[in-house]
């Protein structure tokens, strides 16, 4: 029985996993935490690469560990009810609430934008999108070989452009790193604001969410045994996101250098095109543009196909395949308007509440494959991390939401409360204290159950 997969294959699922996750937030986040962490950047990178890299691979992992068919069939072990709501909010926060419209708001920002006069903005993003999302809807619908061209030939050609734009950046500096102060947050807890700032890839939902592509592909390369899967996956794994960190090393050194020629951007999509115009021009920003929109283009239907078959099959009475992808494409336009930084700020109360939630689950499935599986463990830990990061979700709401909310500051109270809570952390000590009550629970079942 075969064991291990070989140099080429390791190279061929690393690959792969790569095309999983990486996109748009994995570019313009690291530019923009450079910026703002200016001289704090290695905390702040060493916390963004833990939620950013770290984690997704354990979130792999830990489906391969649980030999795992899909997200639903992993949230069962909590409860069928828990399964369903979780696994539809994680595909709509990657999908059309946030990360596709993402991906055209990314494009537009790196590669239209810096060309067109602030009064015609508005329009330049309405009708650049109308484009994007009318390509993102044929493809969707008439699946082709488009995929593997534009992964096979301008996904490579993109990182080549942006190697050549870290490496002309490092050769000649626009500023000296060291010698820029962080900002807001990232003054005092650089490495926490850091840990915080990966959430808005998307990553860990992603790789939950398409995690058992990349293990039925290990699969059908001959490895079977659950030891072996995950041995095989950790190891590709490795590879792929060793390589995503070293982008986010350069991405956040080459964002805190713009900041003495820049200043402060708006967003990780204003710092691209900015450094790109800085040492190529016009030329450079069309080009970066060009590419980033092709890779964008490709995850932006990959995400739409993906989010069209989990639904019709996750809910096989109501809509079919091709409704789902007209909806999800059409729904993605319209946020797509609403500007790059509205979505950002829009989405991050969605992915506080949500990540505690992935990392508890990915966490408990670690637990799983050394202890085995006890429902307990699952319910209570789920339950104190969900109740936790609901404080986490109406902190980030925007203001004048908040002030909607019957009894808000009595919440905002307890919420600060919590151990951890001024790092936005506070969801660990109740998510370890469910698990240490599942424990006993599981305890005193055994014991009832000894003779």
């Amino acid at each position: 029985m075969k064991r291990r997969l070989k140099k080429q294959e390791y190279i061929f699922v690393a690959s792969m996993l790569f095309g999983l996750v990486f996109g748009a937030g994995n570019l313009i986040f690291p530019a923009a935490m450079g910026q703002q962490a200016g001289g704090a950047m290695l905390p702040a990178l060493i916390g963004f690469c833990i939620t950013g890299v770290g984690l997704p691979l354990l979130g792999i992992a830990a489906i391969s560990i649980t030999a795992s068919e899909s997200l639903l069939d992993l949230c069962m072990k909590v409860d069928r009810r828990f399964a369903y709501l979780f696994t539809c909010a994680l595909y709509l926060c990657i999908g059309p609430l946030f990360a596709i419209p993402r991906t055209a708001t990314v494009s537009f920002q790196v590669g239209v934008s810096p060309f067109l006069l602030e009064d015609v903005q508005t329009l330049g993003l309405f009708l650049f999108t109308l484009i994007f999302f009318a390509v993102v809807l044929y493809f969707s619908l008439r699946p082709s070989g488009i995929l593997i061209w534009v992964g096979k030939v301008l996904t490579p050609l993109f990182l080549l452009f942006l190697g050549i734009l870290i490496i002309t950046a490092i050769l000649t500096p626009m500023g000296t790193v060291w010698d820029a102060p962080p900002v807001g947050t990232y003054t005092e807890h650089a490495f926490f604001t850091g840990l915080l700032e990966g959430y808005n890839t998307m990553d860990v939902l992603a790789a939950l969410a398409f995690g058992n592509i990349l293990v039925n592909a290990i699969k059908r390369l001959g490895l079977s045994a659950p030891r072996d899967l995950s041995y095989s996956t950790i190891v590709s794994g490795t590879f792929s996101t060793a390589l995503m960190a070293l982008i986010y090393l350069a991405l956040t050194y080459v964002g805190a250098q713009s900041r003495a020629v820049y200043g402060l951007d708006a967003n990780g999509g204003d710092v691209l095109a900015h450094i790109a115009a800085h040492y190529f021009g016009a030329f450079g920003g069309i080009l970066l543009g060009i590419t980033i929109a092709c890779t964008c283009l490709k995850t932006a239907i990959g995400l739409v196909t993906a989010c069209s078959t989990t639904f019709s099959e996750l809910l096989p009475r109501s809509l079919s395949y091709p409704k789902y992808a007209v909806i999800f494409s059409l729904f993605s336009f319209a946020v797509s308007n609403i500007g790059l930084s509205k979505i950002i700020a829009y989405a991050l109360p969605i992915l506080y509440f949500l990540y505690p939630l992935a990392i508890a689950i990915i966490a408990l499935c670690l637990v799983e494959g050394v202890v085995g599986y006890h429902r307990p463990l699952y319910v209570c830990t789920i339950i104190g991390t969900g109740g936790a990061a609901a404080f986490d979700f109406l902190r980030a709401l925007p203001p004048a939401i908040q002030d909607m909310i019957p009894a808000v500051e009595l919440l905002r109270v307890l919420g600060d409360s919590l151990p951890l809570a001024a790092i936005g952390m506070g969801w660990i000590v109740p998510a370890l204290a469910g698990l240490t009550v599942g424990a006993l629970l599981l305890t005193r079942q055994r014991l009832d159950s000894t003779p």
